[in-house]
């Protein structure tokens, strides 16, 4: 029996699904999920909606937040599972330092797809084919070695059982 806390995140741009798929996985492995747009700073959240894309230095102090959470999960022996964009592979570095054992699901989609979910959103602050865009050229794709790469258009329940299945993961 794996005694240590699992660490999960599930990654991808805005309109991939992490918010639904991380609680679905959540629920799955008996974990809480957080949603990492929760803790962008005021500032942040002001810029999205303003249609300006984060940059580097935005994202660093959300990203060792996140980092924190991670680690305190860990201490207190609980699952945990975030739902963030983690572009850059050294976001996701990041991350890792309060979740070195990290399974990483990221969810990848056409721009064709994202755009239609991303029409299709009412009340979030990240809108817009510009943000989209600034995301996706922004995203250093991982490859298999970090992350389990699964389809947006697989229904979400066939997503979490897949990504569960490739990463070894039972609980």
């Amino acid at each position: 029996m794996n005694t240590s806390p699992l660490t999960l995140l599930v990654m991808g741009v805005s309109g991939s699904g992490k918010s639904h798929i991380g609680k679905l996985l959540a629920q799955a492995v008996h974990a809480e999920f957080i949603d990492a747009d929760d803790h962008h700073s005021e500032n942040s959240i002001a810029k999205m909606a303003r249609g300006e894309p984060l940059n580097d230095s935005d994202r660093q102090g959300w990203l060792l937040t996140l980092a924190d959470l991670y680690r305190d999960y860990r201490a207190q022996g609980k699952d945990i599972v975030i739902g963030c964009s983690a572009l850059k592979h050294r976001y996701r570095d990041v991350l890792r330092q309060g979740a070195p054992e990290l399974h990483i699901l990221y969810l990848h989609g056409s721009r064709t797809v994202l755009l239609e979910r991303l029409g299709g959103r009412s009340g979030h602050f990240f809108t817009g084919e510009h943000m989209l865009n600034s995301q996706l050229t922004d995203l250093e794709m991982p490859d298999e070695t970090e992350a389990v790469r699964l389809d947006i258009r697989q229904p979400p329940e066939q997503i979490v059982a897949d990504f569960l299945s490739r990463s070894g993961i039972q609980r």
